[in-house]
């Protein structure tokens, strides 16, 4: 009897899970090889990452103001914490020379924690022979935060490291959205132009339609977001159930305008999650950051939203989940392919990383498998 129960209870417990069509936060993907991600690296002062990550940049700000003794005619009184990356910039650019010390000494000094940063993520096994790295995340959006990267570069090369460091290409709220594209299975492309995509991070939720754009370019490199939503979840602190119910409504509206401007949207939602992602989809650590708890046995991220949205267009729903950072990297392969070992830092909450090799194909190219879809599907 008590063994029954010990079932029953568990059963209650466990969520239905979507059919198994692909397997999460997975090392191989169509394009490359994830050789590392959401790699938690430590020195004697906590995570090295967090030298780098958003707030520490404007915690040296916020010290080299106080440094200052003058009026500043751009940035005013403003609290450090409450400065627009716009504002930032309009200081660099227009403010009186002392103003624009400030900021520059605040670079300067990032420049040095990001590239140390950047040097022990160098020394590791998995990234080793890296030969370029992008620079992505919310702080990226900045031309402050630029030239923090193009000055992290030179530091690098000054030390004799043969190595590019470079910003994200797309804007930030997008990257992690057209990085979902290369999660999707390729014989999807061949009845589909859309998908929809969801970046989660430790302060905003962002989901949006991605589209592919695979007429003008097979290797995606046109992909582009048409619509997308986002929530900044960190100015209400909502529990988990809250933030799941909105996020599944802001794709319900998404859905909604697909139908009304008759896309065709695959029955897929792609999904880039903080956090060490496991192959069942489960959260294994690194989602602190998240409203609520989202490393729970019994809670299941994609479970949840093919619960909520079991199909699209008549079709069941396909949800694949993969690490925000891996996700937001994914943007930038068909730009990559000039070199075989690269990887994407992502400066946010925390500090995201992932490290990729790119595959070598048989075929040649990623367009034959797709061309190879389309061919069947017509047949």
């Amino acid at each position: 009897m008590a063994k029954s129960a010990a079932r029953r209870e568990k059963a209650d417990t466990t969520p239905r899970m979507p059919p198994d069509v692909a397997v999460h936060g997975a090392a191989t993907l169509t394009s490359v090889t994830v050789d590392a991600f959401n790699a938690q690296l430590r020195d004697d002062n906590g995570f090295v990452g967090d030298r780098a990550r958003r707030a520490a940049f404007f915690e040296i700000f916020d010290r080299w103001r106080d440094l200052g003794d003058r009026k500043l005619s751009v940035l005013g009184e403003t609290p450090t914490a409450e400065l627009s990356k716009n504002t930032i910039d309009q200081a660099l650019t227009e403010g009186k020379p002392h103003e624009q010390a400030i900021i520059h000494s605040a670079i300067e000094e990032y420049a040095q924690e990001l590239f140390a940063v950047v040097r022990r993520f160098l020394r590791t096994k998995e990234w080793r022979d890296t030969e370029r790295i992008v620079i992505g995340g919310g702080l990226k959006a900045g031309r402050f935060a630029e030239i923090a990267v193009a000055r992290t570069e030179l530091l690098a090369r000054e030390s004799g490291l043969k190595i590019e460091i470079r910003p994200i290409r797309h804007d930030p709220d997008e990257a992690g959205l057209i990085g979902a594209a290369h999660l999707a299975p390729s014989w999807m492309f061949a009845s589909f132009d859309h998908i929809l995509a969801v970046d989660i991070g430790g302060t905003n939720i962002r989901c949006g339609i991605v589209k592919l754009n695979l007429d003008k370019e097979e290797d995606l490199s046109k992909a582009r977001v048409r619509s997308f939503e986002l929530w900044r979840h960190g100015d209400e602190d909502p529990g988990r159930e809250a933030a799941i119910a909105r996020l599944v409504g802001m794709l319900e509206k998404l859905i909604a305008d697909a139908d009304k401007h008759e896309l065709r949207l695959a029955p897929f939602i792609g999904v880039g999650c903080p956090g060490s992602i496991a192959g069942d989809g489960s959260i294994e650590n690194g989602a602190q950051n998240l409203p609520g708890n989202w490393e729970s046995a019994r809670f299941h991220l994609p479970a949840a939203l093919w619960q909520a949205i079991p199909s699209i267009g008549g079709n069941e729903t396909t949800v694949l989940m993969h690490n925000d950072a891996v996700v937001q990297g994914l943007s930038e392969v068909p730009f990559m392919q000039d070199v075989r070992h690269w990887g994407a830092l992502t400066i946010g909450t925390g500090l995201g990383n992932a490290r990729f090799t790119n595959r070598s194909r048989s075929d040649g190219s990623v367009k034959a498998e797709r061309r190879a879809a389309k061919k069947a599907a017509k047949d």
